[in-house]
């Protein structure tokens, strides 16, 4: 078939530009009336799906006009130079930044851009040593009126259809080896960090064995909130409407799967009365370390929070017939561009990678809609102390109580499934 297409474009010769373009201009003439009317969301919508349309159709209607390896488009006509240039803009998923690393290809800075960028609560503080010394790179920038940078609009997951097969189908497997597909598909990279290919390998993280068997006699999960005091969008008329409150209703459905839970309600991210949250993790981990020293038979430690996005921005789907807030797994990877931050070793790191992972890959076959792709950042975030530790968005500001706490049912399935090895 690709050699019938050689003849044909050969055969047209010069005519070929002149189709191409006529191709080209049509799609971006659609592209561009569908982003002149609607709402934002649906105008970003409509852009994202128009370009890549087009990619399609420049991949397989003509493929003599350009072939992609697995770095750039080797051949670049006038459409795909167009292509390219929205996608290194961010925006579009799947572009490639230098990771500093010669002829190897990272994902870093941005280059995965479905997402929005976590803004308020959802931008973490810079993490001290755990010594009370706040050594972190980062600014928090905290709710009261201050702007998140959630300024993009939510776009769709963008995980491939062929991505929801079961776990341990040699076909899925042999898609998950691919870098690229695996990492555009499943992963938002923030500008902070970057995550390489000799880290970033789906068989390493679903091979992990992480079952560990049930006694309710002893705790085995922690959950806790480094930042206690977010709140939900029927806050205060509905008191319960805080993350402490998704979080109580957490520990109860792990509780009822035969799990011993300890949900720590202290509060990290007050000082003096006040919102602070500048040295909240380094508070936090005091507090968690203390549990783990009572309690050394925690194997699982969550740090439930909800995130902050723009004000137009809805994370929310339906599942089980219910409004249900979309969560979002996230990674600390201890690295920045320049290498690994030598005060915040994680030697978990990898198990924790393993943990959001496998969680994230049993919601893409069971409850497609329900989790964003995984966010990853460059600081350590308390995710060290153990293997199992994940830090979880439960939906947004603009959530109501109910759609977060409702989310908290698939959230202890899967928990429940990664926990027992199904």
């Amino acid at each position: 078939m690709r050699r019938r297409w050689h003849l044909i474009l050969r055969t047209l010769g010069p005519v070929r530009l002149v189709l191409l373009a006529g191709v080209g201009a049509a799609l971006l003439c659609g592209i561009e009336m569908f982003r002149s009317g609607g709402t934002a969301a649906f105008s970003a919508w409509a852009e994202e799906q128009g370009i890549r349309f087009a990619r399609k159709t420049m991949t397989e209607w003509f493929p003599a006009a350009g072939t992609k390896s697995k770095e750039q488009f080797v051949k670049q006509p006038v459409l795909f130079q167009y292509l390219s240039s929205m996608e290194e803009s961010g925006n579009l998923s799947g572009t490639y930044a230098s990771g500093g690393t010669g002829q190897e290809t990272q994902y870093a800075a941005g280059s995965l851009r479905e997402e929005p960028i976590p803004g308020e609560e959802g931008m973490k503080a810079g993490e001290g040593t755990g010594e009370g010394e706040h050594q972190g790179t980062e600014q928090e920038t905290g709710e009261n009126g201050n702007q998140g940078m959630a300024q993009e609009t939510e776009q769709e997951n963008g995980v491939d259809a062929e991505a929801a097969g079961p776990a341990g189908s040699s076909f899925l497997l042999g898609k998950l080896a691919d870098y690229d597909y695996l990492m555009q598909n499943f992963y938002s990279v923030h500008p902070t960090t970057t995550a390489g290919r000799e880290l970033m390998k789906a068989e390493d993280f679903l091979s992990m064995d992480l079952s560990l068997e049930k006694d309710p006699e002893h705790p085995q999960i922690l959950i806790y909130h480094t930042h206690s005091q977010e709140e939900f969008s029927d806050y205060p008329e509905n008191p319960e409407a805080t993350i402490v409150g998704v979080g109580t209703y957490l520990a109860e459905l792990l509780e009822e799967k035969g799990y011993a839970v300890i949900h720590d309600t202290s509060v990290y991210d007050l000082k003096d009365g006040k919102l602070d949250r500048s040295q909240a993790y380094t508070y936090a981990l005091d507090g968690i370390n203390g549990i783990l020293q009572e309690y050394p038979s925690i194997e699982v430690v969550l740090d439930v929070h909800r995130d902050g996005v723009a004000e137009g921005t809805r994370l929310v789907t339906a599942i089980n017939g219910k409004p249900t807030a979309r969560i979002m797994f996230f990674n600390g990877l201890s690295q920045t561009p320049d290498g690994p931050i030598e005060y915040l070793p994680n030697s978990n790191r990898e198990g924790n990678l393993a943990f959001s992972f496998q969680m994230q890959l049993k919601a893409q076959e069971q409850f497609p809609d329900f989790t964003r792709k995984i966010y990853l950042k460059g600081l350590r975030y308390n995710l060290h102390v153990r293997p199992r530790s994940s830090l979880i968005e439960v939906g947004a500001q603009t959530n109501t109580y109910e759609e977060a706490r409702n989310a908290m049912e698939p959230l202890a399935e899967l928990i429940d499934q990664v926990l027992s090895g199904e």
